[in-house]
């Protein structure tokens, strides 16, 4: 997950630690009123963060501002359509503002975007909780915010293990316990470094 869309405004900035990113949170699916208000999904999203930055291996710059938008299916394949060539719905799109160098210099690390009725189904397919499998795609999608990825199988490892770090702070148990890593995901259609789709979800 390499690209992110550009020309994008500075995000809003709420109370925070100077350590902790300035998230800018959008719903813009009222089906994510199954996990709480906007408070409660914020407060569910800013514990993922700071669960993925305590295991992280490059920390951002303080105050550094990152954007969350919570959408659905039919918005997410618009945005899978259009930046990654791909026209299906998917769970989370991650969009790193930097390069993996500048990761900790940079005022603004990205964009994630994440789907409801694609992440709902996974969650009870998988026997999950919703709540959890949420937590799971922002970690997931922070990592790749701080230049991780899962293109090749040593990367998909790395990048499992720090998750599997993360949630269990979170108290969360390893969602990959009964499973293989999935194989190395297909090649985006541009010629330019967009977003894969993410491993959370086994197909």
């Amino acid at each position: 997950m390499n690209d992110r869309p550009r020309g994008r405004r500075s995000a809003p900035r709420p109370a925070t630690s100077p350590a902790s990113p300035v998230m800018a949170l959008r719903a813009q699916s009222r089906q994510w009123r199954a996990l709480g208000d906007l408070a409660a999904l914020r407060a569910r999203a800013s514990q993922a963060i700071e669960a993925a930055l305590a295991v992280a291996p490059v920390q951002p710059a303080a105050g550094a501002e990152l954007s969350l938008l919570l959408t659905d299916d039919r918005r997410i394949r618009i945005v899978n359509r259009d930046w990654r060539g791909f026209d299906k719905a998917t769970n989370v799109l991650s969009f790193p503002a930097a390069p993996a160098n500048k990761i900790a210099a940079s005022p603004v690390l990205g964009d994630i975007v994440i789907a409801f009725e694609t992440v709902a189904s996974e969650a009870e397919a998988e026997g999950k909780a919703l709540a959890d499998h949420f937590s799971h795609l922002v970690i997931h999608g922070l990592l790749h915010l701080l230049g991780e990825d899962h293109e090749t199988d040593a990367e998909a490892q790395r990048m499992e293990a720090l998750e599997v770090a993360a949630l269990a702070r979170l108290g969360i148990a390893d969602p990959y316990a009964d499973g293989d890593l999935i194989g190395v995901p297909e090649a985006a259609a541009s010629p330019a470094p967009v977003s894969t789709p993410d491993r959370p979800h086994r197909s």
